[in-house]
């Protein structure tokens, strides 16, 4: 399957290879206190540059120790993430020149941004590497196929299928192959999805030179993935169980008493250990305030121990708390609320 796979992603290389705007503010009193016209410029609170500061809702979580999903990292020009159990060494003159924004309130990620460095006299590509939560997903999708699928059916009018999703192996593990392309700009984008650990983690390739994009695929298999049914990590992964927070699984449940009113979402993901304990808590979106006393209250949480053959095993799943988002309907299907 992947030989024939690859071949026909050569030939079609073959066959389709081609050829801030600043603002000005008007002029205003010398700043008091720092900045380029004061007095005296050298500020400590200085902003560093190429930060962005965000005041709001953010991610976080209850431990340093267990990986989450945008914990991410690429060093020694290898990118790493442990949660989903990935390691892809960069192919040469790349670079992650921008990290990724924080997770969206219906948990997509966006893992790594890839591409060569602004030096690299060759054909241009980026590869882009996001993981979409599908506990909190919006789309009518329930797996990766599901996603791939979606993007097919909802591709705008100017946008056209190039390869249909097809299955295929990559590094030892199941994917769904993806192509589409743009004939006005002239780009290309192959996608590869798999679901890892309740995740639709997609690998998508763009770039005007199809030839460079078949090439990017092969060097995926270079890829450390865990294989079909493997954990990502040797101590093992949590049995993922999408809504398991319900009462039948519950012995105690607390609310969290918040000191203000928001309307925004509040996605967390949490693991409970064996003895039905919450042991790791995930805020995808919180405001300060309310990821103290979403902590506060899940740490009285106690659930039934979850058997696996017969065994206590670790669960992890997502509660949503605050106003959640509602699910996009499936085609003929009435709308459905997320929970």
């Amino acid at each position: 399957m992947l030989s024939r796979f690859l071949s026909l992603l050569i030939t079609l290389g073959l066959l389709f290879s081609p050829r801030f705007v600043g603002a000005q503010t008007a002029k205003s009193a010398t700043p008091p206190n720092g900045g380029d016209f004061a007095p005296n410029p050298k500020v400590l609170n200085k902003v560093p540059q190429g930060v962005i500061l965000v005041k709001g809702a953010w991610s976080s979580a209850s431990d340093t120790v267990t990986p989450v999903p945008e914990g991410g990292s690429l060093a020694n020009n290898v990118f790493t993430d442990r949660y989903f159990g990935i390691s892809y060494t960069l192919p040469p003159d790349w670079e992650e020149k921008y990290q990724g924004p924080p997770p969206s309130d219906s948990g997509l990620y966006v893992l790594a941004q890839l591409r060569p460095v602004d030096s690299f006299k060759g054909a241009r590509a980026t590869v882009l590497i996001t993981a979409q939560d599908m506990f909190f997903n919006l789309l009518p999708a329930n797996n990766a196929l599901e996603l791939i699928n979606y993007s097919k059916d909802h591709l705008q009018a100017d946008y056209k299928v190039e390869m249909r999703p097809s299955p295929t192996k990559i590094a030892g593990r199941s994917f769904t192959f993806f192509a589409y392309w743009s004939p006005i700009a002239e780009l290309h984008w192959y996608v590869l999805a798999t679901e890892i650990r309740c995740h639709a983690v997609e690998m998508i390739m763009s770039s005007r030179d199809t030839k460079l994009l078949a090439n990017l695929v092969l060097d995926l298999n270079r890829m450390k993935l865990p294989a079909d049914g493997e954990p990502t990590s040797i101590t093992g992964d949590p049995v993922c169980i999408k809504d398991y927070a319900r009462d039948e699984n519950m012995v105690a449940r607390v609310e969290p008493l918040f000191s203000e009113h928001k309307v925004n979402a509040v996605p967390v993901r949490i693991i409970i250990d064996k003895q039905g304990n919450v042991r790791h808590i995930h805020f995808l979106s919180a405001f300060p305030d309310q990821e103290k006393a979403i902590t506060e209250a899940m740490h009285q949480w106690k659930f039934k121990p979850y058997l696996q053959n017969g065994k206590p095993a670790e669960v992890e799943t997502g509660v949503m708390f605050g106003r959640a988002p509602r699910r996009m309907p499936s085609r003929g299907a009435a709308p459905a609320t997320t929970e």
